[in-house]
């Protein structure tokens, strides 16, 4: 794990992972066949006609479970614009069993950082299965919050099909970094009062991006802690959802 750009993804609290069948309410379930078994995605469904573009959203460390409502605003935005969502479990498993038993810091860094070439792969496998169906575009972004930054930040520096990444407080792995030869357009939104994954960690992301020849933002949040877009009824929030819409309209566009 980057210990510059990832201190305690929980800021000390206690970890909660289920292994309870995962399911969004209002969407439509799908399985992708993978090398280390199924991924579990809910699709939310733009109400248009004909090929669409799709963003796949990536859950923070414990899953989409811990505030489902707040990741589904993400996809009603998205929805509205014309653009498909799908929530991606990239857990497998053994992760949720592992992850559930790791009471420290340091031994969940050390086993993300030996999981995030497995998980990177479950999303472009994932990728790879969605751009087979009729209704799908060939514009994808990825869209990713905390740990799942990490995994999204990772998966667009390798996966040519990823046309924009959108990242939460998140930032690039340590082992990853060096070998970046290319990324999508980006947006990185941060919180400056984040004591769990440091603005510093997005800025790096940033200045990566950049330093490969691509776009990138960062849009800094006052007094922000991780996870701020999660709060109901912060004028934050609601601006962190429309700007990650818009970024992803202008890169991706609509049917």
């Amino acid at each position: 794990m980057n210990k510059v750009s990832r201190r305690s993804i929980l800021g000390g609290l206690a970890l909660v992972v289920t292994s309870r069948a995962w399911s969004a309410e209002g969407a439509e379930t799908l399985n992708v066949d993978s090398r280390e078994g199924k991924i579990v995605l809910a699709r939310y469904a733009a109400n248009r006609s004909g090929k669409r573009p799709s963003v796949f959203l990536l859950h923070g460390l414990r899953g989409f479970e811990r505030k489902p409502r707040a990741y589904e605003r993400y996809a009603d935005a998205l929805t509205g614009k014309g653009i498909d969502a799908y929530f991606l479990h990239y857990y497998t498993e053994t992760d949720l069993r592992t992850l559930a038993k790791l009471g420290t810091k340091e031994r969940r860094e050390a086993y993300e950082a030996e999981r995030y070439d497995a998980w990177t792969e479950r999303v472009s496998t994932t990728l790879a299965t969605i751009l087979t169906r009729s209704d799908s575009s060939d514009r994808l972004g990825l869209l990713g919050f905390s740990l799942g930054g990490f995994v999204a930040a990772a998966t667009a520096a390798r996966d040519e099909r990823i046309s924009a990444l959108a990242v939460l407080y998140g930032g690039m792995p340590d082992k990853f970094a060096p070998q970046v030869k290319r990324m999508p357009p980006l947006i990185e939104l941060h919180g400056d009062a984040d004591r769990n994954v440091p603005l510093q960690a997005g800025e790096a992301l940033v200045t990566l991006t950049k330093a490969v020849g691509a776009p990138g933002e960062q849009v800094k949040y006052t007094g922000k802690g991780h996870g701020f877009d999660f709060a109901d009824n912060d004028p934050a929030a609601n601006d962190a959802v429309e700007r990650v819409c818009r970024f992803f309209q202008e890169h991706l566009g609509s049917t």
